[in-house]
């Protein structure tokens, strides 16, 4: 098992390092919103140490690239900002509204029209000429990479690049899949299963038909994903070859926390990266507390 307790940050310096003095340079494709403001907190923590960081983000977002000290470079895409947030007020609106109780409905509900145009991003970088040739050129050591994004994972397999994974988990099994971790469905639950890790056997049997279905609509929900992969890399490609190259999984959760299951080598958990830093108590409380 990987250990959980050590930083996200130690773990990208020695995949970006040749040796302990040398900064490595790591290219960074992030997903906008809450997804961002926990990478950026690594991001930040690798630019203090003197990696060379370039972050590459489309021209409408809502908070990518704001207040970092480093290179950002941006292309151009085919909807505004209010196109954004009309689809994501309506993923939340409906979530609100009718919460979903399975993987199928909500990748095929609420969920579709927003993921859309987010995949759609990765065809308008690769249409920037220039910036791709600017990415070239630098030589990266690795990309830092959000998968929900999935422009990420192309971006690395079309520089054959290292990549590293930073997410709570990946939808469509595709995490099992790429790490090459045993994950079956008579021991693990899916999402949504209400299920525990001590099923009867009905429960294994309705697990196993949440893992067919699962399996046969993100298909279809991917669709978008897998065709601009294929139109980029110039070749028909699977959601599972772009996962399979993966060099390095951060998981935003702890081992505890989940159900009982193999894990990789290259599966760490860096849970509690997600917690506000403490600060200490002000006199004013510290003697109140100590009343």
């Amino acid at each position: 098992m990987a250990p959980a307790a050590f930083p996200a940050s130690f773990f990208l310096c020695l995949l970006l390092a040749s040796g302990l003095a040398q900064a490595g340079r790591l290219l960074v494709v992030p997903m906008d919103g809450s997804h961002w403001f926990t990478m950026q907190m690594v991001v930040e923590k690798l630019i203090h140490r003197g990696h060379e960081v370039v972050v590459v983000i489309p021209e409408v977002s809502w908070q990518l690239g704001k207040s970092l000290n480093c290179t950002v470079k941006t292309y151009s895409i085919s909807h505004t900002l209010e196109d954004l947030d009309r689809e994501f007020k309506y993923l939340s609106y409906t979530q609100w509204k009718t919460p979903e109780h399975s993987i199928r409905s909500f990748l095929t509900g609420s969920a579709r029209g927003f993921f859309e145009l987010t995949f759609s991003h990765c065809r308008s970088l690769f249409n920037d000429k220039k910036l791709v040739e600017y990415l070239k050129q630098r030589s990266f050591d690795a990309v830092f990479l959000d998968p929900f994004d999935v422009c990420g994972l192309i971006v690395a397999k079309y520089f054959s690049l290292p990549s590293v994974i930073f997410a709570r988990g990946v939808f469509c099994d595709y995490l099992e899949e790429g790490a090459q971790c045993p994950s079956l469905p008579s021991y693990v639950p899916r999402l949504f299963s209400k299920s525990t890790d001590t099923m009867t056997f009905k429960e294994r049997v309705w697990n196993h038909l949440i893992y067919i279905e699962e399996h046969a609509f993100c298909s279809y929900f991917l669709r978008t994903a897998v065709e601009v992969a294929s139109e980029i890399l110039q070749t028909p490609v699977t959601m599972a070859d772009l996962f399979s190259p993966v060099s390095i999984w951060l998981l935003r959760t702890d081992f505890v926390l989940e159900f009982p299951r193999p894990v990789m080598p290259n599966m760490v958990f860096i849970g509690g990266i997600n917690c506000l830093q403490k600060k200490s108590l002000c006199k004013v409380c510290y003697m109140l507390f100590s009343m």
